[in-house]
């Protein structure tokens, strides 16, 4: 085969190479397997740099989203231990709160000398009824403790309200209840019932109790109340009378001086008159008389040594 090469210039010379079958063999052994293999070796090449070059990026992009969980696992954990901190600290004041109570509902139940039994401040009210399912589910430990102390707590305050609601009873009750001693020192002259009438010297009825006094010495009112009387009265003299929110009434007769007029509201212990020995009387004394329900009873019950 004649290969004919002519040269750009007009001066240059043709020249003719001459190319044997051996010659033209071996191109086309070159042009049909060497060539494609090399076009294969620089794609592979090609293809190795392209994902060498990825999987660095990949692996990059692991790393950050690795560390970025790390930071985060770092903060929770520092919350949840600030969180399990501060619930400590409740529970822990809760605690002390609920042995407060306890202990001061222990004191209130010996002051007001209740029955230890039925103000029991070291167990649970009684309370029940049956079991429902909630819809809420299961509650943390911390947070179930948590519960609890506060549950203590409101049977606590509940038993303290019922205390405080006794004894406040109880006070309103000895308020408006006449009772103590309506004179400064002083002795019972003359008892309730049948007696020896001292004018006519007959067997008579004696509604009340006489007690022997100074003349002129204050009569104090037995329970908180209102003047209901307060004027001259045919036997009795001079006369007090005060009704009591609990329905009784005292009266208060043979005074010298009544010191309140109709109408007053009077405490207990308050001054309301004077001892003296007007009406049907031997002497200065205080006639002291308890009304119940239109009816005298017996001022014995009423009575106690001393003044109240």
């Amino acid at each position: 085969m004649n290969i004919i090469l002519v040269p750009g210039s007009k001066n240059g010379k043709s020249q003719i190479a001459c190319l044997s079958h051996r010659h033209l063999f071996l191109l086309a052994v070159v042009g049909l397997v060497a060539l494609p293999v090399f076009v294969g070796v620089l794609t592979y090449k090609a293809e190795q740099l392209i994902e060498r070059s990825t999987g660095t990026s990949t692996i990059a992009l692991q790393e950050r989203i690795l560390a970025e969980q790390q930071v985060a696992i770092a903060d929770t954990r520092r919350h949840t231990e600030s969180h399990l901190n501060a619930l400590a600290r409740r529970m822990g004041e809760m605690q002390a709160e609920l042995l407060r109570l306890n202990a001061l509902g222990a004191r209130l139940t010996r002051m007001a000398k209740l029955d230890p039994r039925e103000f029991n401040f070291s167990e649970p009210v009684g309370v029940g009824g049956p079991e429902r399912p909630s819809d809420t589910s299961a509650a943390p430990d911390a947070r179930q403790a948590i519960d609890n102390l506060s549950r203590q707590l409101d049977r606590q305050r509940e038993k303290l309200r019922a205390l405080e609601s006794v004894m406040l009873d109880r006070k309103l009750s000895a308020q408006v209840t006449p009772s103590g001693w309506p004179v400064d020192g002083g002795w019972v002259s003359s008892g309730f019932g049948v007696r020896t009438d001292p004018f006519t010297g007959q067997q008579s009825r004696h509604d009340g109790a006489d007690i022997a006094a100074r003349m002129g010495s204050p009569v104090y009112a037995m329970g908180d109340g209102v003047i209901s009387f307060a004027a001259d009265k045919q036997g009795y003299g001079l006369t007090v009378e005060v009704t009591h929110q609990s329905g009784l009434v005292t009266r208060y007769a043979h005074l010298r001086a009544i010191l309140a007029k109709v109408g007053d509201r009077i405490q207990k212990g308050q001054t309301v008159a004077l001892v003296g020995t007007t009406g049907r009387s031997t002497g200065p004394h205080l006639h002291f008389e308890v009304v119940k329900q239109g009816v005298s009873v017996n001022p014995a019950g009423y009575l106690q040594n001393g003044r109240n």
